[in-house]
């Protein structure tokens, strides 16, 4: 198949829409305009890190089906990229059945993954993969019946949330009603269905970042990971496993992506207990923790997004040695201002991402620092210490 890009701002361009324009979304942009593509970024604020990059920006209320629809069939994107949860998937579906555009990875997926119910019960009930046991519930009523059936403690999550938000754990019958509370208002929709999860006491946890694309299936070396309150802090490639817990987290990930379908960047993550892998979510979309590519390989996950989209090649993935990334957060109220920045890129084989986040309220994070190492260990190390050279303040405004 022969690949044909047109010119950015042209009667002949290749357009595609991004529906999110946070930082994920921002790398993905930077990639396709290197390779010539229209970017229109969308988000429901204005001045969002993509649409500092993209040629042109739309703010919309993405779950309101008519204005997503309407700024489709104004821009006419070929592409349309979907890069958070709260979207009106309906929209996508039928404008992917009327063929006025390609959703990536598919309008299936998309629905089935931005909604925690569709995904987990495909995994669990359709594929019969190995995952946490689990309740569905809409009332505080049914958590405490779920809480009492699967024993503490409990990891309670909206159906429809990203970066943590609602997600905490029940360890004793006092966090009840703070969890349901912070659950329904964590949702990035309306309704207040939200899944419990029992706890799985595994020994670490994997993001397998797994690339659909012209030519296949490639899986890239496994990221380890930590996170706080269900939002990524810290992660590293590659993640040391044995054989038997790779080839499982291979499979696993080969067959949730293969029953997804469709192309692009998966972030399938997993426990691993051992040589034992128990699935826990996907995102059909670069990954959080896979912000540590932009170190660990010669194309990040965000450059294998925009070739598997476009149905580009994807050549053998070179590794540049063991990496690290960590997550920097701010907390307050106000626009971020950066010093220290000198100091945090003073280490040979560090890096940081600004995201361009134009404001903080409440805890956001704000940038990444990423390292490389003789090992894992010292990746880590010298990319939390960039990370705390690294300062933050909140300015009015």
């Amino acid at each position: 198949m022969t690949v044909t890009l047109g010119t950015p701002l042209t009667p002949h361009a290749t357009r595609a829409m991004l529906l999110g324009s946070g930082e994920l979304g921002k790398e993905v942009a930077l990639e396709l305009v290197r390779l010539g593509v229209e970017v229109i970024a969308v988000d429901r604020y204005a001045g969002a890190p993509a649409m500092q990059v993209a040629h042109r920006a739309r703010v919309v209320d993405m779950l309101d089906p008519g204005a997503l629809r309407e700024v489709i069939d104004v821009e006419r994107p070929h592409v349309i990229i979907p890069e958070i949860e709260a979207i009106a998937t309906d929209v996508l579906a039928a404008v992917e059945g009327a063929g006025l555009a390609t959703v990536i990875p598919t309008a299936r997926a998309t629905i089935l993954t931005m909604d925690r119910e569709g995904i987990r019960r495909l995994a669990a009930e359709e594929l019969g993969l190995p995952t946490s046991p689990y309740r569905f519930v809409d009332t505080r009523d049914g958590l405490v019946a779920a809480v009492a059936e699967l024993g503490m403690p409990v990891v309670v999550k909206p159906v429809m949330s990203s970066s943590g938000k609602g997600q905490s754990v029940i360890r004793t019958a006092a966090d009840v009603d703070a969890a349901w509370t912070y659950a329904v208002e964590g949702g990035r929709a309306e309704g207040s269905r939200i899944i419990v999860e029992g706890f799985v006491d595994f020994d670490y946890e994997i993001t397998q970042l797994t690339v659909r694309h012209a030519g296949g299936t490639t899986f890239l070396p496994p990221v380890g990971h930590t996170q706080v309150d269900g939002d990524y802090r810290e992660s590293w490639q590659p993640q040391p496993m044995s054989e038997a817990a790779l080839a499982e987290s291979r499979r696993i990930a080969g067959a949730v992506t293969g029953e997804l379908g469709g192309r692009g960047v998966f972030g399938v993550e997993l426990f691993v207990r051992g040589d034992e892998v128990i699935f826990s979510e996907v995102s059909p979309r670069p990954h959080d923790t896979g912000l540590v590519t932009l170190a660990s390989q010669d194309l990040s996950e965000f450059a294998l997004h925009a070739r598997a989209v476009l149905g580009l090649p994807v050549p053998e993935v070179m590794a540049l040695g063991p990496a690290a990334s960590c997550a920097v957060l701010a907390e307050g109220t106000g626009i971020p201002v950066f010093s220290g920045v000198d100091d945090a890129l003073a280490a040979p084989g560090t890096d940081l991402r600004l995201f361009g986040k134009p404001r903080v309220d409440g805890r956001r994070r704000v940038a990444v620092t990423v390292a490389r190492g003789e090992d894992v260990d010292e990746a880590r190390a010298k990319a939390r210490a960039s990370a705390a050279a690294l300062r933050v303040a909140l300015a009015e405004g």
